[in-house]
């Protein structure tokens, strides 16, 4: 695979890159014993080679409760049970989640991160600061101080569009506001040295707000890896019950339409099929109520399951869901539970738009329709229910097929690795310059 940044740089290509001497310090908000993405690409990098470091704040997500054995205030460096660094600063928990408590929760990682991480990490030298960007893109002001500090390369990986998802999200609507968290964002992507998108939709958005100066490569979220995908427990926490079981697995929030979900099955009316909702979120309460109201007997809400128990809850699955809202940033969005889904086997339904319902009908593992119709969703349900199973099968292989080629763990590691020795290099020779 090429990775192509600025016309004025060489394409590179991957191949035998590994990571042994690479020293990355990893920064996030949210990390470890939190469920993100970001865990298994630490572990990924590991095995790959590389020293891995992780500045975090206090582990709170996603009851906004401070977990048991941290403290909110607490300074400290620990050892994760597989051996690496952890350093924590202070972080103002996400409580209820409104929105005063939230800022708080989003500033106070940037501020301790920026002014305590150093003190952390003293005496302490790395090769690149890797900034995993969900929102905030704050965050990225923490890696900015340290490519200042440390004199390591700096590269932010692009999870959420800003201002974009602040403005379809309805977190602020205030054009004024939108055009100084524009400038803020511009001013955070221009002291990276390499920035990465998580989707290919992402990469002409974040160029106009970093200009041509930039470096900018697509690099995509990863599945589980297989020590994970493949801990089958004897005897699994949720039982499904017989029939066509679906299962949504993930954050039960607003971008996740979940009234489309609920309207598409009030509309089934095959006693067959049944809708698991795996996770909670935001959106758990009303979701629940939404329920009862509508008397709706084939949707259950399951509960959150920690992140070893879901290989055996979707591996049950007779197909496995995901849903966006209709808006111009979440059509640019890959989910990151694709991947885990295309890794679990099972066909897939697809109620969103853009690029995520392209890969999923490219890799041939499942069906697609557009975001917030529920009668096309309804519709592929049933559609999907009627196949013969061994054409279900054939999705489900279909899919794993695609992740083993394009999105493994291990691969993409590798190809994380080039990006980083690049930005290594860019780094250098931009320093011999000035």
């Amino acid at each position: 695979m090429k990775h192509c940044y600025p016309a004025s740089e060489d394409c590179q290509t991957a191949g035998g890159v590994t990571g042994k001497n690479l020293r990355v310090l990893v920064i996030s908000q949210h990390f470890w014993p939190e469920n993100f993405r970001i865990n298994e690409v630490v572990d990924s990098l590991r095995s790959e080679g590389c020293d891995v470091e992780v500045l975090s704040g206090q582990p709170n997500y996603p009851h906004g409760k401070i977990f048991q054995g941290y403290n909110a205030f607490g300074l400290r460096t620990e050892i994760h049970p597989s051996g690496y660094v952890i350093h924590r600063v202070p972080l103002a928990p996400r409580r209820g989640g409104g929105g005063f408590w939230r800022i708080w929760n989003y500033l106070s990682f940037v501020i301790f991160g920026g002014m305590l991480g150093p003190y952390l990490t003293r005496g302490r030298h790395y090769d690149v600061v890797f900034v995993y960007a969900i929102s905030p893109i704050l965050q990225g002001l923490v890696g900015a101080v340290f490519r200042r500090i440390k004199g390591a390369a700096h590269v932010i990986w692009v999870q959420d569009l800003w201002p974009e998802s602040l403005e379809e999200t309805g977190f602020v609507r205030n054009r004024l506001a939108l055009a100084a968290v524009a400038r803020l964002t511009s001013f955070i992507y221009r002291r990276a040295d390499l920035l990465l998108a998580q989707s290919h939709g992402f990469i002409g958005k974040i160029r106009a707000i970093a200009g041509d100066d930039i470096p900018i490569a697509y690099h995509p979220n990863p599945g589980d890896r297989p020590s994970a995908r493949d801990d089958m427990h004897a005897s699994p926490p949720l039982r499904l019950p017989a029939g066509f079981n679906i299962v949504f697995a993930g954050n039960l929030g607003t971008a996740q339409a979940l009234d489309t979900v609920l309207d598409a099955a009030s509309l089934i009316q095959d006693p067959d099929i049944r809708v698991i909702l795996v996770g909670s979120g935001s959106r758990s309460e009303w979701l629940g109520k939404q329920i009862k109201m509508r008397r709706l007997t084939n949707v259950v809400l399951a509960g959150r399951f920690p992140p070893e128990a879901m290989p055996s809850i979707l591996a049950q699955a007779s197909a496995l869901l995901v849903t966006l809202n209709r808006s111009a940033a979440l059509s640019l969005t890959i989910p990151s539970k694709i991947p885990t889904y295309l890794s679990a086997g099972r066909p897939i339904l697809a109620c969103l738009d853009g690029e995520a319902a392209e890969l999923i009908q490219d890799a041939n593992a499942g069906l697609a329709v557009p975001a917030g119709d529920s009668i096309g969703l309804a519709e592929a349900i049933v559609q999907l229910k009627n196949m013969p199973e061994q054409e279900r099968e054939a999705m489900g292989t279909a899919g794993r097929q695609y992740f083993n080629a394009h999105l493994a763990p291990a691969r993409l590691a590798r190809e994380l690795i080039e990006h980083f020795r690049y930005a290594v290099s860019r780094h250098k020779s931009l320093a011999v310059t000035k």
